[in-house]
This record gives C-alpha cells, structure tokens and sequence, in this order.
C-alpha cells in the first residue's frame, strides 16, 4: 500500500470523543485560519486522556490569519511552532502552532531539525479539518516525515537489522537532537506501543526515501552498505542537528514564557513525567520563567534528567 493510503487511513481511525469536541473548540478559536487539528503523543498512544495534559498541532492557512499583525505571527513565523495551553470541558491540553507551508517543510527532510518529522513519523490522528482539501494536505504533509526520519537515520544504522530495530535507532538519534527529558529506553517504547504498525510502514517508507532494501521475516536488509565517508558524513550532520536542536529548545523556551502562561511548570511536569524527577519550582521562577528555566538546566543535565 503507498505510504500517502497508509498514512491518510491512519489518520482517520477514530478517538476518544472528547478529544474530537476539544479539537473542535480549539479550531473555533482561530475561525478565520483553522485548517486541521491533528492529535499525537503519549496520549494517543496510550489511549488515555484523563488527568493528562493532550498534544495537538493546529495548522493554520497564515499567521497573520491567525493572530493579525504583530509579536505572536512574528514569533510563529521566525520561529515555529508557538505553543499554547488549551483547556475545555475538564480535559487540557497543549497546542502548537504552524502554517501549512511550515507544516510540510518542517514535517519533510527540507529541514534538518527533527522536532515535527520526528513526531508525524509516530502516529497521529487528524481530529478536525477545515475541507477536504485540509484534510488532503495533512496527510501529503504528514507522508514526507517517516521518510525523513529513516533517510537521516540511515547512515548511523546497521546494513541488516530488525523492523524494531531501525525505528528504534531513528528515534533515538532525534531524542539526542533535542533537549528533551525522557527516560533512557523512550523509543523502545514508543514503537513497543504499536510494532505491528510500524512493521506496516516500513517498506512504503523506506521505498518513498529511495532506500532500496528487502524485508523477510521482521530482517530489514539494505541494499547498499555504508562507506565510511558516508557514515562520517552523517555523524557531523547529527553533531550539528543536536547543537543546532539544543540551542533552538533554549530559543523556544525562552519564546514560550511570553506565550505560554504558567510554562515553567509545564516544564517540571513533562520533565517529572517523563525523567522521573522531583522537580519543583519556586515562586522567582515563576516571576521570571527564562531565567528560572535557565537555572535549571545545569542541575537537571547532571541528574540526567534532561539530555
């Protein structure tokens, strides 16, 4: 089956109701440039949403559509996504902000940082659209990311290895490319939660980035081996996409604390979540959220909470 059908049926499984009511309220905050609302991220894969906080992406036709002139379509379009918290009817979320034009170059291997290719590798449901042409161009976009991944990935990956094993090392390379807080293991278990669908998306992925290999009992054999050019190649572009990804979390935090109201506990949450820790925030990091996440960093990096 071509990536594009796989992609665009996987999309359109349903979800929990509640999360199509929320997306919907979401999308009326925007009337004049809501295209699609699309759900990702632990929730989805855990089929839970109570007392957790839900992943969304909103993708609007411009930002100015969105926000009218001024700092926020500034922000959005200098440095994508804008993130904002959402709540309604007893269910909060959080919410990121892009363009379709931004959506299917970030989403694409147009782009070396992995923040939203690496995210539309993993599953995703598209709650609410605009029009069938919305709809069309959500799953266009979100075709170009598995792609992405695996074409990055390749280099630093073995010539023979399992179904498993390749997401697993794709993965694992984009957690280390940005400043995130997850427990060591994170992409075992996110292609844990559903092997068979990536076992479904592998050769049409791989096929889609022009990575000629065959597949025979869960063995994924490459065609062509890795020169040790090549190899080294790839392990400068990773070092730059980790430097480039680290230094563009810090920009993107430093942005959210003028967005994002309460971001700094956001922060400790997903950090606490996530790494296990017991971080708590005080009241002067709270009135100043940059330099109060800031002062984290150090601390939290030495505890492995964050690498």
């Amino acid at each position: 089956m071509p990536l594009e059908t796989l992609v665009a049926t996987e999309l359109a499984e349903p979800v929990d109701p509640r999360v199509t009511a929320m997306a919907a309220a979401l999308a009326a905050r925007y009337p004049d440039a809501a295209r699609s609302v699309l759900f990702y991220g632990s929730c989805l894969r855990e089929a839970n949403v109570d007392g957790l906080m839900l992943d969304f992406y909103l993708i609007v036709s411009d930002y100015r559509a969105a926000y009218g002139p001024g700092w926020l379509a500034f922000a959005n379009r200098h440095v994508p996504p804008n993130v904002f918290p959402f709540e309604h009817d007893g269910l909060i979320a959080k919410y990121a902000v892009l363009s379709e034009d931004d959506f299917v170059r970030l989403a694409s291997s147009a782009t070396r940082n992995v923040s939203v290719w690496a995210r539309f590798a993993q599953p995703s449901r598209l709650v609410w659209a605009a029009d069938q042409g919305a709809t069309t161009h959500a799953a266009l976009a979100i075709a170009g990311a598995a792609p992405a991944l695996l074409s990055a990935a390749r280099p630093l990956l073995a010539d023979r290895l399992g179904v498993a094993e390749l997401w697993e090392g794709a993965f694992a390379l984009t957690y280390g490319a940005e400043l995130r807080a997850e427990r060591k293991g994170r992409a075992s278990s996110v292609v844990g939660a559903d092997p068979d669908r990536y076992a479904r998306f592998t050769a049409p992925a791989l096929a889609t980035a022009g990575l000629g290999a065959t597949i025979e009992g869960g063995i994924v054999n490459f065609a062509a081996t890795i020169a040790s050019t090549e190899r080294k190649a790839a392990e400068a572009a990773w070092r730059r996409r980790r430097r480039e990804g680290k230094a563009l979390t810090l920009l993107r935090l430093a942005k959210a604390s003028t967005t994002y109201a309460g971001g700094i506990d956001y922060l400790a949450w997903k950090i606490n979540r996530h790494a296990g820790a017991a971080i708590e925030i005080k009241p002067w990091q709270r009135r100043w959220p940059i330099l109060g996440a800031l002062a984290l960093l150090p601390r939290l990096v030495l505890r492995g909470a964050v690498r």
